[in-house]
């Protein structure tokens, strides 16, 4: 089954060389040398946090075979679900899905094939013009994630991960969040911050006991501690904070922000 784009013309432009042209305007810096086993990157209109995501993506050194990972904003679906079949839709491109590696995570608890999450879902097509102009030529797995239970979380990541490393796949992680949401910039910077450290300790358990005790609006810390503890299980050793901004760099509203963070994890 076929995806069509639902925020073309709203989240970034609709047409192929309006939208190529401004993702080639974020994609800053050179790829690095040692391989990404996942990046962290945000998923607002590109007016806001383009600059953070196209730095990321130019600067990760990402497989060709992705495994995208992102929040469940709509509520539908299940509560793990993957796109295994056919392509996703964008203005003058088109990107397969792995059904191969779907089918290996849809043999793991907890992994469902389901495309209703999806959808409506923007937190992952935002991300893949800058995986198409980092990559040219890749196939991916969307995964939308609402699972809630922080031991199933990090069970999932844990599975996927062995079942990577036991395949020797040649697979990155992309997982897709903004940060603190509708806070003064003080507010987000300090909020993200604490979210931040937890990333770059490679920690799931932490992030997630941060973000909830401290009711940090990190819409994707779901996808993120899952995405952690896969890191985790396939031998990530380093983290790097690419870029953190927030719309009242943008807009001139400091009284009610968003926040955007780029990481990349080797």
């Amino acid at each position: 089954m076929d995806r069509q784009p639902v925020v073309a013309g709203q989240f970034y432009p609709g047409t192929d060389r309006a939208l190529r042209a401004q993702v080639v305007e974020y994609m800053q810096g050179k790829p690095a040398r040692e391989r990404t086993i996942l990046a962290m990157a945000p998923h607002a209109g590109y007016v806001f946090s383009g600059e953070v995501a196209g730095k990321t993506i130019a600067q990760a050194n990402l497989s060709r075979r992705i495994i995208l990972l992102g929040p469940n904003h709509t509520g539908r679906g299940q509560k793990v679900a993957v796109w295994s079949r056919g392509n996703w839709m964008l203005p003058g491109m088109e990107v397969p899905i792995d059904s191969e590696l779907a089918d290996t995570l849809l043999q793991l608890p907890g992994f469902s094939s389901d495309y209703e999450a999806h959808l409506y879902e923007h937190s992952l097509e935002v991300i893949l013009p800058f995986l198409e102009e980092a990559l040219n030529d890749f196939s991916m797995v969307p995964v939308a994630v609402a699972e809630s239970d922080l031991d199933f979380l990090i069970e999932y990541g844990k599975n996927l991960g062995r079942v990577l490393k036991n395949m020797k796949a040649d697979v990155s992680l992309v997982v897709s969040t903004d940060m603190s949401h509708y806070i003064s910039q003080d507010q987000a910077r300090k909020a993200d911050k604490m979210a931040i450290d937890q990333v770059m300790a490679m920690d799931p358990k932490g992030l997630y006991t941060e973000v909830m005790v401290n009711r940090i609006s990190m819409c994707g810390v779901l996808p993120m501690v899952l995405g952690l503890a896969c890191a985790r299980e396939l031998g990530a050793k380093n983290a790097r904070l690419v870029a953190y901004s927030t719309s009242g760099e943008v807009n001139n509203d400091y009284s009610k922000v968003v926040g955007y963070a780029g990481i990349l994890i080797s």
